[in-house]
């Protein structure tokens, strides 16, 4: 990290959907694993540390386990599929313990991010402890209801990436999620700013890091692994 010891980076806190059976017998379920490997083989090549959560620990479902090169080397590793296993479950994590969090994508965190007590609190802490909080795809589902000690909602005023609603009613699941992500993400006043369907689209916003689909996964680990060194730097 460009003279900066990874030791010295507290470990970047990769949270998963822990929600099954969107709809019976649906093969979409949980978190979607190219989500996780690609910004954590990002991070992994930079020396960060990082640790799994989940909304309930274990192991939470996963799809998306496709021919991907990226995919295949973690799928098949021994120490991944332990750490897949026995995720932290959320409520344990300390905010104070991790340099930044995030919200890995998959269309169960439709249904498991935005009302999580838990959840809520522990972004809340970190980005006003002034640490970066991001989130890819589906993931920014868990700031749509994250308020601020002021009370105003953390997205309001913020520009944001995250899955469109056109994506959503390319892949044929307008009809399944509860809400539509971007539309909920304007409705708490975010400035949604969005690319071409499946083209790499990261936005920054001060400590807001968000990705809009698969495509920009490795990116959102490209720009964590930024936040983390201009934040070492600055201390």
């Amino acid at each position: 990290m460009n003279g900066v010891q990874p030791h010295s980076v507290k470990p970047v806190l990769l949270v998963l959907s822990s929600f099954r059976d969107i709809v019976a017998g649906h093969e979409i379920s949980g978190f979607y694993l190219p989500e996780l490997t690609h910004p954590l083989h990002v991070l992994e090549s930079a020396g960060i540390r990082t640790t799994f959560a989940s909304v309930k620990g274990g192991k939470p479902p996963v799809y998306g386990i496709e021919d991907d090169a990226i995919n295949q080397h973690y799928w098949q590793d021994v120490g991944f599929q332990q750490r897949l296993n026995n995720t932290l479950p959320l409520a344990a994590a300390k905010s104070e313990d991790y340099s930044a969090v995030l919200f890995v994508g998959g269309h169960g965190t439709m249904w498991d991010f935005p009302d999580d007590a838990v959840l809520k609190y522990l972004t809340r802490q970190m980005y006003e402890s002034g640490k970066p909080v991001a989130a890819v795809c589906h993931g920014p589902a868990a700031l749509i209801n994250v308020k601020l000690r002021n009370g105003q909602y953390l997205v309001k005023a913020k520009r944001v990436a995250a899955f469109t609603d056109t994506e959503e009613m390319e892949v044929g699941m307008a009809n399944v999620v509860p809400f539509m992500l971007e539309a909920a993400l304007k409705a708490r006043g975010a400035r949604h700013q969005p690319a071409d369907n499946w083209q790499c689209n990261v936005v920054i916003d001060g400590l807001l890091i968000t990705r809009q689909n698969p495509q920009s996964a490795s990116a959102v680990g490209e720009a964590l692994c930024h936040a983390l060194l201009a934040a070492t730097l600055a201390f």
